[in-house]
């Protein structure tokens, strides 16, 4: 089973909705909810955007992403999701000059399980993944982030700046991120 962690953001009922429209099983249980037992239990977990920053949040999903890689668990961090992922594996965030809202192009430069070539992507963001630990690969890249998308050491981990649950490309992706096991 899919388990998605709902970190507050205003798009995480258009995860539910496209995985709902796909046919993939999941369940949706707000961050301060998750234990430790549910990740351990989940095939895949999905870590939503956020609407603002609350730091029992920022450990609760650092210890999922730290669960997750422990056990070899299919992980996707979306916005925040992707952010998180990337400051409790050694990178870093940082403010945007001019935030990003709506439809933009994602050219794809590593062959990878989720996107290939040039995907319509939904943003919607102030903040910005600014480094990423070597272990990382860039898999994606936009004229606004230069980590749209990326993986980490080779393993189902992966994170997107921007919000696949918003667009028709977008939802591709968690459709291939679902089938990995």
């Amino acid at each position: 089973m899919l388990l998605v962690v709902d970190n507050g953001s205003v798009y995480t009922d258009y995860i539910a909705i496209s995985l709902g429209d796909l046919g993939i099983q999941y369940i949706m249980v707000p961050s301060g909810s998750v234990t430790d037992d549910m990740v351990s239990k989940a095939g895949s977990v999905i870590l939503s955007g956020r609407r603002k920053n609350d730091a029992a949040m920022n450990a609760t999903n650092s210890r999922i992403v730290k669960r997750c890689l422990a056990d070899g668990r299919p992980l996707l961090g979306i916005c925040y999701g992707a952010e998180i992922l990337a400051i409790t594996l050694g990178g870093t965030i940082k403010k945007m000059a001019l935030p990003r809202h709506g439809l933009a192009a994602a050219r794809t430069i590593l062959d990878n399980p989720l996107l290939s070539g040039t995907v319509s992507v939904f943003e919607s963001h102030s903040y910005k993944v600014a480094t990423l630990d070597a272990r990382f690969r860039t898999l994606a890249v936009s004229d606004g982030c230069e980590y749209e998308a990326f993986q980490y050491d080779g393993k189902n981990v992966f994170g997107t700046q921007f919000h696949p649950e918003m667009s028709p490309d977008g939802r591709r992706v968690l459709a291939c991120f679902a089938s990995l096991r």
